[in-house]
């Protein structure tokens, strides 16, 4: 099996680049499962009904999330309503939504998709290595291919959860730097690991934010809402990770990252 998994998407210019590239993307790497983080597709932030559905439109079978999925209102409601879409499963008990789920493929192949959030510097919630094991518990032998989106700032505590799941999982991929790094690898138990996909959207910015807005926050010190911009190249990344179907072991991880060399809007 072919899991393509493509990063935070930052507002209109990653809806955009996926609407123009996604399609294609899915046919040239014969992917046959699309997950993609959703968490800054409104404005670049949180997520609404009309965007999800627009990256559904595109390919994605699976939206997974982060800490700015509670940015838009209507994301409450839409957490319980849509079961496609996932938040992290480490929010304490009662939360909306959920946090993992069992998907299947076009061949009717079972894919359980976790979404997690780190602790180190971000909010202090559930332990993600914990809720780990009792998701793991819960899947079972329901599904063999199992992909985790470790959404989390910090590298070390991104590299001690693939160490800690690997052999367990199919594939342990982080998010929301927005900065994809080059360690790819699979590790010694058959895991495909990643420190952090990257992001799908302008690629002349600061994280997917308007370059001159980030700029003067850092310069003046003085907080300012940040926008994505209104023009710019575009860039989609993530990885695509090729696994067993049967033992859930990957084979391969390969990073993705493809720049246009025209503006989007």
């Amino acid at each position: 099996m072919r899991i393509l998994f493509l990063s935070d998407v930052v507002g209109r210019p990653g809806r955009n680049i996926l609407a123009a590239r996604l399609p294609a993307l899915i046919s040239e790497l014969d992917a046959d499962f699309v997950i993609v983080n959703c968490e800054n597709a409104a404005a670049g932030y949180g997520i609404t009904r009309a965007t999800a559905q627009e990256l559904f439109d595109c390919g994605a079978h699976v939206l997974t999330s982060g800490n700015h999925i509670w940015a838009q209102k209507e994301a409450t409601a839409l957490l319980d309503e849509e079961a496609r879409l996932l938040r992290p499963a480490n929010y304490p008990p009662g939360a909306p939504g959920r946090g993992h789920a069992i998907f299947h493929d076009g061949a009717g192949t079972p894919v359980a998709v976790v979404n997690l959030q780190g602790r180190v510097f971000m909010d202090p919630i559930e332990c993600p290595f914990r809720t780990a094991d009792s998701l793991l518990t819960d899947i079972g032998g329901k599904a063999a291919i199992i992909l985790v989106d470790f959404h989390a700032e910090a590298t070390s505590e991104k590299q001690a959860l693939g160490w800690y799941l690997d052999g367990r999982v199919t594939a342990v991929i982080g998010t929301h730097t927005h900065v994809q790094t080059a360690d790819e690898r699979i590790l010694p138990g058959g895991t495909a690991y990643l420190s952090d996909a990257g992001f799908c959207g302008a690629l002349d910015s600061v994280i997917g934010v308007d370059k001159d807005i980030a700029v003067g926050r850092f310069l003046s010190g003085i907080p300012t809402r940040f926008q994505v911009p209104k023009r710019s190249r575009g860039v989609v990344q993530g990885a695509l990770v090729e696994a067993n179907e049967n033992t859930g072991h990957a084979s391969a991880i390969i990073r993705i990252s493809l720049a246009e060399q025209g503006e989007i809007e």
